[in-house]
């Protein structure tokens, strides 16, 4: 396999029939959206694909939204899924791409390094006339384990404050520039509106065109032309962890598989009063 975090569709395409390689549908919209992540794959999904409910596989224990899962409660859902320790597991989502980067995380943080977003995701598969399959699919167990957890890849509330008062790692925001700003509200309710003093801001649509990434050479400038240092260590964060996983993506396309994500984002920063705030665009 290569160190590309992307599959193409192509490459994906001739390996439907492989036991080895499990394909995982990520869809998941955000809060107050009208449609059905789990709806939408029971009309349509690639062939082979179980559904992942990001909303599901998640710390039940916290008050934040689909914060990540102990690694032994996450090896127990992902066999049920019928995902193996040897496995090569491809992600998308029916956006192209936007929630498949928090699964492709989500694996990542648990030590599965074999873990692969499809460039372009549902649109771009479609858009090519390939198959489609309906009706809700259901693996046997699988034997994934949980055996050495990469938590290098996380970072909570206290780490966040600290990489920001000591300037020791960046804090990139992937949220839209007018909610960094705090000119626009968050789409969940009780959330102060702006950034964590000292972020940047590299809104996730800003690395995306037509549901696939940049090419690099584009995500390199898209990152620089906010500041970024893709040199010095680097924090993503975002409204509640899914778009944060994208700007990590597409960073672990430039080099950069070490890059971690704030889980709790600005769903835990700005739902608090002991954090501080500021508004503006930087």
């Amino acid at each position: 396999m290569t160190p590309d975090p992307l599959v193409s569709t192509a490459w994906l395409a001739d390996r439907l029939a492989d036991p080895a390689v499990s394909i995982l549908d990520a869809t998941w919209f955000m809060p107050g959206s009208p449609r059905d992540a789990a709806r939408e794959y029971a009309a349509g999904h690639i062939p082979g694909a179980v559904f992942f409910p990001i909303d599901e596989i998640c710390d039940h224990a916290a008050t934040l939204p689909h914060m990540l899962s102990a690694p032994a409660d996450f090896a127990k859902a992902v066999r049920r899924l019928g995902l193996n320790r040897a496995s090569a597991v491809v992600v998308y989502d029916a956006d192209g791409l936007f929630s498949a980067p928090r699964v492709w995380w989500n694996f990542r943080a648990m030590g599965h390094a074999a873990t692969f977003v499809l460039d372009g995701g549902l649109p771009r598969w479609t858009a090519e006339g390939r198959a489609l399959e309906s009706g809700w699919r259901r693996s046997s167990h699988g034997d994934f384990k949980v055996s050495q957890p990469n938590l290098n890849l996380v970072r909570d509330l206290e780490a966040v404050r600290r990489a920001l008062a000591e300037k020791s790692e960046q804090v990139i925001d992937a949220r839209p520039a007018a909610r960094f700003a705090g000119e626009t509200p968050e789409p969940r309710e009780g959330l102060r509106r702006g950034h964590m003093p000292g972020a940047l801001n590299v809104p996730w649509s800003s690395v995306v065109a037509d549901g696939a990434l940049l090419a690099p050479n584009d995500l390199r400038l898209a990152f620089e032309a906010s500041g970024v240092d893709l040199a010095a260590p680097i924090i993503t964060s975002c409204g509640s962890g899914i778009s944060a996983a994208l700007l990590a993506l597409a960073l672990a396309r430039l080099g950069r598989p070490d890059v971690a994500v704030y889980d709790g984002s600005w769903t835990e920063w700005g739902g608090r009063a002991d954090t501080p705030v500021a508004t503006g665009s930087g």
